[in-house]
């Protein structure tokens, strides 16, 4: 994803900690669903498709939330990287 090394030490490190909860936000389920759908067209057209190259597949997928802004989530995880911006959720 093009992103600083110390930006990916840190998010592994965020991820040791994580909750699960309901979301009453239809647009989120509506987008994890779709990336579902891509990520099984993507592991049954691909043998050797792993997982870190099912997410960078993925990563290039449009993304409806986010047409206002880079519109790719890889491109805008760049921009939030390259603004300085925190990008963890609790953050």
């Amino acid at each position: 994803m093009r992103v600083p090394h110390s930006f990916i030490v840190n998010e592994v490190e965020q991820m040791a900690e994580h909750k699960l909860a309901n979301t009453t936000n239809r647009s989120v389920v509506g987008v994890m669903n779709e990336f579902a759908f891509l990520a099984d067209a993507h592991r049954g057209a691909s043998v050797e498709l792993d997982l870190i190259g099912l997410s960078t597949t993925l990563a290039g997928t449009p993304c409806g939330p986010l047409r206002s802004r880079p519109g790719l989530p890889d491109r805008e995880l760049q921009a939030l990287v390259a603004a300085g911006l925190d990008v963890t959720l609790g953050g």
